[in-house]
């Protein structure tokens, strides 16, 4: 492709902190940054954009069809089910991810999600709030586990599974894990003797035509009696009224969950009225260091377009890369 002679414009589609603003001005004051928090600066802004940096607000092939000039979306993350790639491929866009970079802060808030759902800590927390926390309840030694006592299904086994097994496995926790074939380790189960052999069961697939629903009725029913679910990846591979029920009738002790069928969270979702739910709102990626590791790939790969190089992490295969 042609190399840009002039500054890239770059449409960012988040609010951007006195950090962010910092970093890019010693790093990238070669690109021409604008910002933009809704639809109605993300339509204006559009039709100058060469390159589009996303988070989660879906991008549709209708919107790409607004910017003619748009060469590049970077998704800050790895999952790419908020972008029409196949519209993006037939306008000639490349779409670019970041494998691997926001790990180490998903995977701390796994098990952060994991702790608060096994220890109870909204219920011990609000209760003491209310005056109700002591004496302890004493169902507390009869419900509250240890994660050193504890098998952890790890569903997916990607980036971010393998650094949450390394922190379990270092509390104590026997660790398994399920993936698209048998790896031939040890560790690895189908996912219904995973599901049935796990205390803490934790999601991590990316969200396709194959995980949808990946566990509805039928696959939690088949999950360990008193286990607790976690989810970090996307909230569509859990069937939420089905994990309601289960949460409900105690076939599930407790989840955590920082994803959702549809976010934000619609507050008649039955999930929140649940005492035995921890919820975070898609946020465990959400670090200062995490947003660092994003910008420098997204200067990065910035970079490479204006000197016409080969873009990392393509994810599919426009016309002219």
């Amino acid at each position: 492709m042609d190399c840009q002679t002039v500054a890239l414009r770059v449409l960012a589609h988040f609010v951007p902190g006195p950090k962010v603003l910092d970093f890019l001005a010693a790093e990238a004051d070669w690109l021409d940054i604008r910002w933009c928090a809704d639809d109605e600066a993300l339509y204006r802004e559009l039709p100058e954009a060469d390159v589009f940096w996303h988070v989660l607000h879906p991008l549709t092939g209708a919107a790409m069809s607004r910017a003619p000039r748009l060469r590049l979306i970077h998704k800050f993350g790895a999952g790419v089910n908020t972008i029409d790639v196949d519209a993006a491929t037939e306008h000639g866009i490349a779409v670019a991810n970041m494998p691997g970079a926001n790990a180490p802060s998903v995977a701390e808030g796994t098990v952060l999600l994991m702790l608060a759902a096994l220890r109870r800590l909204p219920t011990l927390d609000r209760a003491i709030r209310e005056g109700r926390g002591w004496p302890s309840d004493p169902q507390l030694g009869e419900t509250v586990r240890d994660i050193a006592a504890c098998t952890v299904g790890l569903v997916g086994y990607g980036n971010v599974a393998k650094r949450v097994a390394g922190i379990v496995a270092a509390m104590g926790a026997t660790v398994l894990h399920t993936s698209t074939r048998d790896d031939g380790l040890p560790e690895w189960r189908s996912l219904p003797a995973l599901l049935a052999e796990s205390d803490i069961v934790s999601l991590h697939l990316p969200l396709t035509e194959d995980t949808d629903r990946l566990l509805d009725e039928a696959a939690l029913a088949g999950v360990k009696p008193g286990a607790v679910l976690v989810n970090t990846s996307r909230g569509a591979i859990v069937h939420e009224d089905a994990l309601a029920d289960a949460l409900r009738d105690g076939r599930l002790a407790a989840a955590g969950l920082d994803v959702f069928a549809a976010e934000p969270v619609p507050p008649d979702n039955p999930l929140l009225g649940l005492d035995n739910v921890v919820l975070t709102p898609h946020v465990t990626w959400y670090t200062v260091d995490t947003m660092r590791r994003y910008l420098v790939e997204a200067v990065a790969n910035c970079r490479r377009l204006k000197d016409g190089l080969p873009l990392a992490h393509v994810v599919n295969q426009p016309t002219g890369y």
